[in-house]
C-alpha cells in the first residue's frame, strides 16, 4: 500500500478507510519533520508539536483538499502554515536581548568548533523573515529546485529567487557581524 500515490490514498480515506492515512503519516512525517525542525530553529519538541497539528488538521480537511494527487503541496502548506503559527507565538516570547545573550554566551571546554558555528547561523538565521527563511531553507538545507519550491509556496519562480537571493544577502551580513 506504501507504494500507491497519494491521490489513490486521500481517495481511499475520503472513502471511510481511515486507517491509510497512518501511510500517508508515515511518507511525509521524516521530510517535512525536517522542515518543521530547521524553520523553528531546530527546536525539535516545536518541530514534533507543529508536525503533529499538521497531520491532525490535514486529516481534519482531507475533504477540502481538492486535488488529491497534489496531496503533498497541500499538506506542505498546511505544515508551513503551522510552523509560521508557532513562530508567531514565540516571537513575543524571545526578545532581541536574550537572542543577543545566545550568541554572547562562552562556549564551553566540550563544545566542539562545529557547535558554535551552527549556534552563531541560527542566530543569523532568525533575522530572517519567515518567508526567506522557508525559501532558503527549502533551496539549500533540502535541496529542492526552483520550480519545486514555487509550487510548493504557491509562488513565481522569479519572486522565490528573489527571497533566496535576500536572504543570502542577510544571512551574509549577519555572519559577518556575528564572526
Amino acid at each position: 500500500m506504501g507504494s500507491l500515490p497519494d491521490g489513490q490514498l486521500v481517495r481511499r480515506v475520503r472513502a471511510g478507510e481511515v486507517e491509510i492515512y497512518r501511510v500517508l503519516v508515515e511518507r511525509y512525517r521524516q521530510e517535512f519533520g525536517r522542515y518543521a525542525s530547521a524553520m523553528l530553529d531546530g527546536d525539535r519538541e516545536d518541530a514534533a508539536d507543529a508536525l503533529q497539528e499538521a497531520f491532525i488538521r490535514a486529516y481534519d480537511s482531507l475533504a477540502s483538499c481538492r486535488d488529491p494527487d497534489r496531496f503533498k503541496a497541500w499538506l506542505f502548506r498546511i505544515v508551513s502554515n503551522q510552523c509560521h503559527n508557532v513562530r508567531k507565538r514565540r516571537r513575543g516570547h524571545l526578545s532581541l536581548e536574550r537572542a543577543a545573550e545566545r550568541g554572547e554566551e562562552p562556549a564551553g571546554k566540550s563544545e566542539s568548533d562545529r557547535t558554535e558555528i551552527v549556534e552563531v547561523l541560527e542566530l543569523a538565521m532568525e533575522t530572517l523573515t519567515t518567508e526567506q527563511k522557508e525559501a532558503f531553507i527549502l533551496k539549500h538545507v533540502d535541496g529542492r529546485s526552483y520550480a519545486e519550491i514555487a509550487e510548493m509556496l504557491g509562488v513565481g519562480e522569479d519572486a522565490l529567487k528573489m527571497r533566496v537571493y535576500r536572504a543570502r544577502d542577510e544571512l551574509k551580513k549577519r555572519l559577518e557581524e556575528l564572526l
